[in-house]
């Protein structure tokens, strides 16, 4: 068994409770964590090993680094634990570079093929992109097995970035706060399995009181950098008449972010409608022209993009066949589907290079982006 993982950041152990889970109906335990949460004057780590077994132990001080891998054993890497900084939103300069990528869904093996593939990355998992900007809209939870494991990964690159003289931008999706309520529809079954081992709300292992629960809520909503803004869904119409500064988005977004779905709508009508359908985390009516999505008009989007002086609004979430540009190129989309575009060498990230805009494949520049 590997508890070794914790034994060589010397912590003392107060509490180490082992728990082997078997095959249930539902779903089966995999490599998952760790889930670092914070009591008073102790650290819970609650970890599983690939071959299912969950490891729950309390640290009278806090490991200072650990080893992660996916959820069959693979892509290992070590990571540091870090102050958390609120996020910046607003890098107005233009990088040489920017990478962006969106909804890898708990997909290590489709994130690192990309990553890698383009030089964000080396063959270690450690950053490469130097002074580059690594812009990610967001949606790293659900669907796949790698969520964890995903979060650890760019919690590690984002400071190696820093380090580096780079960045790397993680905005919020619909996913995180779906999570965060408690709604996990779209969660692969063993994570309300391994929930149900501990007798715990899968939501309870990212709370306020958590390592990853405090970084997610560092991220924003809305980034720009350079000329480009940055959200995960969209803005439209109804956004642009609620005249919601930026930063107040971005602040009030993560205050809710551990409230449950209710709570948010009830907290007030402003709230209500940034979680809402046509808020910035949900609305599809920059890519989409059915009636129910409030399709944007072109006059409405350039309005918007006048007042946050930028030349596009870059999205994700809308499931399209490939990296593609809207509205005469003023909106582009670079959600796909991650497993079938890296399998057919379709785009899947955007990279934007002295100005240009490029589609991004997982082994690089596939065409320049019309």
């Amino acid at each position: 068994m590997k508890i070794q993982h914790f034994a060589a950041v010397a912590a003392i152990i107060l509490l180490g409770t082992i728990f082997l889970s078997s095959k249930k109906p539902g779903g089966t335990l995999s490599a998952d964590g760790p889930y670092i949460l914070y009591r008073n004057d102790s650290t819970r780590v609650i970890r599983v090993n690939p071959d299912g077994t969950i490891f729950d132990s309390t640290y009278y001080r806090t490991p200072a680094a650990f080893n992660v891998c996916d959820h069959q054993g693979n892509y290992p890497f070590t990571v540091s634990l870090r102050p958390i900084r609120r996020q910046k939103w607003d890098y107005r300069s233009i990088p040489e570079r920017v990478f962006v990528m969106s909804d890898p869904h708990g997909r290590m093996d489709c994130a690192v093929s990309l990553l890698c593939g383009n030089g964000v990355i080396d063959d270690k998992l450690d950053w490469s992109f130097g002074t580059g900007h690594l812009v990610l809209i967001g949606d790293l939870f659900d669907r796949g097995d790698d969520a964890v494991q995903l979060f650890w990964l760019f919690y590690k690159l984002q400071q190696e970035a820093y380090d580096a003289g780079g960045r790397v931008t993680i905005l919020l999706g619909n996913h995180e706060p779906m999570e965060f309520s408690g709604d996990m529809r779209y969660a692969t079954p063993k994570y309300q399995l391994l929930a149900d081992e501990l007798g715990l709300e899968y939501r309870d292992l990212f709370g306020p009181d958590s390592e990853l629960g405090r970084w997610i809520a560092s991220w924003n909503v809305i980034g720009i950098v350079g000329r480009d803004l940055f959200v995960h869904a969209g803005l439209g119409g109804d956004f642009y008449k609620q005249d919601i500064p930026v930063e107040e988005v971005n602040q009030e977004m993560s205050k809710a972010l551990f409230l449950r779905n209710r709570e948010r709508k009830a907290a007030s009508d402003k709230l209500a409608f940034l979680y809402g359908s046509y808020g910035p985390v949900w609305n599809r009516g920059l890519l989409l022209d059915g009636k129910k999505w409030h399709p944007v008009t072109a006059d409405t989007l350039q309005l918007i993009l006048n007042r946050y002086d930028v030349d596009h609004i870059i999205v994700g979430h809308t499931i399209i066949d490939d990296v593609s540009s809207f509205y005469d190129g003023r909106v582009i989309g670079v959600n796909v589907d991650n497993e079938k575009n890296r399998r057919k060498g379709l785009g899947r990230a955007l990279l934007i290079e002295h100005g240009h805009y490029y589609v991004a494949g997982d082994k690089g520049i596939l065409r320049e982006l019309k």
